[in-house]
């Protein structure tokens, strides 16, 4: 477990202020269309500073684990800016951000902020689901001059997609929690009720296909 059970914390958190939503009767959509019975909005971290100081410490603690060593920090837009802005602050690194797309009008930027040639860069991101666009987001800075190796995110959901995806561009990801340690934390804590971890560990196994196995 990673040092100060920020982890554990984490997800404690997460369930606390409604960042982790579950409601299997109403499945949310998220924004690729699929109904899911899980649901995570990192931004309620936003509104205490103790949650972003933990975010930060964390992945720090992942910075040392995994020896990676930055000299720019690139938040995705927009979930990943304050974040990656929060551990740049406490790094006292330069900070850069990652459009989803290039602007259409000015200098038609993609990456907004200094970055040189060769600069190894950290990808900062919220939340990885298929890890789409966090990828995206590591080509745009490849693309741009920058070296990156590491993608962070605060929520992984540990889809083999995601990690296939990251495997194809050859960069590690690593998040603070995932699905399957807050499913372990909750079952030991009875943060959730056994009729719902079930439904989760359901859906984990093949959340693609859920929805239409439970006739939603």
């Amino acid at each position: 477990m990673m040092p100060d059970n920020i982890p554990e914390k984490l997800a404690k958190i997460s369930l606390a202020i409604g960042a982790i939503k579950l409601n299997p009767e109403k499945p949310f959509t998220w924004a690729s269309g699929y109904k899911m019975p899980l649901y995570n909005d990192n931004r309620l971290f936003l509104g205490d500073s103790e949650h972003r100081s933990l975010i930060a410490k964390g992945f720090q603690n992942l910075l040392n684990k995994h020896n990676v060593k930055a000299e720019v920090l690139a938040g995705t837009a927009t979930a990943g800016i304050p974040h990656a802005t929060t551990l740049a602050d406490a790094l006292q690194l330069p900070l850069i951000y990652v459009r989803s797309s290039a602007k259409s009008h000015g200098m038609g930027n993609r990456i907004e902020g200094p970055l040189k040639p060769k600069q190894q860069v950290l990808v900062i991101e919220d939340l990885i689901s298929t890890g789409g666009s966090a990828v995206s987001a590591v080509q745009a800075v490849r693309e741009a001059g920058g070296i990156v190796n590491h993608c962070f995110s605060i929520f992984s959901y540990g889809f083999t997609e995601a990690h296939d995806n990251f495997k194809s561009i050859d960069c590690e990801m690593h998040s603070i929690l995932d699905l399957s340690q807050l499913l372990k934390m909750s079952q030991s804590t009875q943060k959730m009720s056994t009729k719902d971890l079930e439904t989760i560990q359901s859906w984990q196994k093949a959340p693609f296909k859920w929805a239409e196995n439970n006739g939603l």
